[in-house]
Order: structure tokens, then sequence, then C-alpha cells
């Protein structure tokens, strides 16, 4: 056997050991603890957004968590939480649960301390009928982080699917 045929052996011996560990019992515990505490970062920022609950909202962020949509971009939670402020009102809704967020299809990726997600959205409002409409609908495209402990958005950015818009640029 030559040297070559050895190092490949060795070589592939690491891989088999590297792929033993990522399928441990251990760490695939950990991978679906991790995709549920994203998704439940997922509903707390559906959450938060319709009870218009932005010190609670903006907390969702790394500390240089990102949001791009059709109001910009926004760095950090002060300055999420000032966008939302100025966007939508720092006041509750009129009449409480007169428009919200659907929320679905959570495509959840993760990789040790980072991940990416992908899914969808619509934006619900009360015709002048009383019956649900959606006005929008949507998508995101997340990268997320943990933070001190905690799964948190890195960079998130929502676009209109419905009716089109292209790619939010940011505001200068």
């Amino acid at each position: 056997m030559n040297i070559s045929r050895i190092l490949l052996c060795i070589g592939l011996g690491g891989a088999m050991l590297v792929q033993a560990e990522e399928n441990s019992l251990a760490a695939r515990v950990q991978r679906l603890e991790d995709q549920e505490e994203i998704r439940m970062l997922l509903v707390d920022y559906g959450r938060s957004l319709d009870a218009r609950d932005f010190v609670k909202y903006s907390s969702l962020f790394a500390k240089d968590g990102e949001w791009t949509g059709g109001f910009g971009t926004a760095k950090g939670p002060a300055a999420i939480k000032a966008m939302m402020d100025k966007e939508i009102g720092a006041t509750p809704a009129p009449r409480p649960n007169s428009t919200y967020h659907l929320l679905t299809n959570f495509a959840i990726d993760v990789h040790g301390d980072t991940g990416t997600v992908w899914s969808r959205w619509a934006f619900v409002v009360t015709t002048k009928e009383n019956t649900p409409s959606i006005l929008y609908g949507g998508h995101y495209d997340d990268i997320v982080v943990r933070e001190d402990g905690h799964w948190k958005f890195k960079k998130r950015v929502a676009s209109n699917d419905i009716p089109h818009l292209e790619n939010p640029a940011p505001k200068k």
C-alpha cells in the first residue's frame, strides 16, 4: 500500500468520524431544540408585531441585527424600534385584531450557532363587511444567530410577492 492510499484512508476515516459526531443523539437533540427555539422566535415576532409591542419586537434582533423591507433598512434593536414606531405607530391598533399577520412554511436550517430560515407571510385586514382579506403576501429570508444563549435575527429581509415589489433598497 503506498502512502497516497494510506492518507486517503486516514482522510476518509476522519470524515466518517465527523459525520458520526454530527449524527450523534446529542447533536440531533440539540438541533431539534435549536429549531424549536427559532420557531418560537418567529412566532414571537408575529405576536409582537401585531400587538405593536416594538420593545419586544426589537429585542428579537441581535445587537447588530438588521431588518430590510418596504420601510427601508434599520440596523440594531434601537433603530429597528424607531423605524417601526415611525412607520406603523407606537399606539395599539384602534380595534384589537383588526389586522394580523399569518406566518407559515418555516424552513429552518441550523449549523452550530448560526442558521437560515425561509418562511411565508400574509397581512390580513378586516373589510368593511367585517370579513378577513389578505392585503399583501410575501416571504422572509433570515439569518439567525445564537447571541447570549438565545436565538436572534441577524438579518431579516421581508419581500413582497403579492403585489410584487422590487427588492427593497435601503433608504439613504
